[in-house]
């Protein structure tokens, strides 16, 4: 993918796209799942403090991380193998920088209804599973919040869902943008702009997204801006 970047014109072979293309459903679908755990770990957190050592255990936490990695390669599965019956007949030039499935299925020149429908039937139902999961988490976290007496206990439990707010709103708005929004209503162009969003732009600023909270990190961040003169 970095090398399409760079390059005017690079080649792939059918295996590599196949490799790629399962890669990046197996790991966003992940990322879907994740965001969904987490979630759930805040709603604990907040509405059940005092049990949350009972419910988000080290095993449950391991078994929910191979939960989100199983659902991601059962989705990545899916479109690998819509994507393994399709017929190619040439000119292969994929409009993307990467082996995405849809432009793929617009190079085929066979019968591909089934192509489109299974995929977006099966990335639907994760989206859909895991943002219900997360909506419902915070209906409750919220209710939660509005009962607390103390300003600090409810700036506490602001805090510590600001950062998954942050990272769900980028991830959720550009995959739903893709995946789920009528391909009539926009270009290829655009699609390529949201592709790049999701799968190398978030990444990148999670780390810094789940960060911020830290106090080391912000004193860190004050100092540099201070010795650029970014901050007084």
């Amino acid at each position: 993918m970095l090398i399409s970047f760079l390059r005017e014109k690079t080649t792939i072979p059918l295996s590599g796209c196949a490799a790629q293309l399962g890669s990046d459903v197996a790991f966003g679908t992940t990322e879907c799942f994740l965001l969904a755990t987490m979630a759930y770990d805040r709603y604990v957190a907040i509405c059940s403090p005092l049990l949350y050592s009972t419910q988000m255990s080290p095993a449950v936490c391991f078994f929910l991380l191979g939960a989100s990695y199983l659902g991601g390669c059962m989705n990545a599965s899916s479109f690998a193998g819509c994507f393994v019956n399709l017929n190619f007949c040439g000119p292969n030039k994929i409009n993307h920088f990467f082996c995405d499935l849809f432009p793929l299925v617009k190079l085929s020149c066979g019968h591909a209804y089934i192509a489109e429908i299974s995929p977006s039937i099966s990335s639907a139902s994760v989206l859909v599973s895991t943002l219900s999961t997360i909506i419902v988490s915070y209906v409750y976290i919220l209710l939660s919040i509005i009962r607390m007496r103390s300003t600090e206990g409810r700036n506490k439990a602001f805090s510590t869902c600001t950062s998954h707010l942050t990272a769900v709103t980028l991830f959720y708005g550009t995959v739903l943008f893709v995946y789920v929004m009528p391909k009539s209503s926009y270009s290829a162009d655009q699609v390529k702009v949201a592709s790049v969003i999701y799968t190398v732009v978030i990444p990148m600023l999670n780390p810094l997204i789940y960060s911020l909270r830290n106090k080391e990190v912000k004193d860190a961040m004050k100092k540099l801006m201070a010795r650029t003169h970014w901050f007084p």
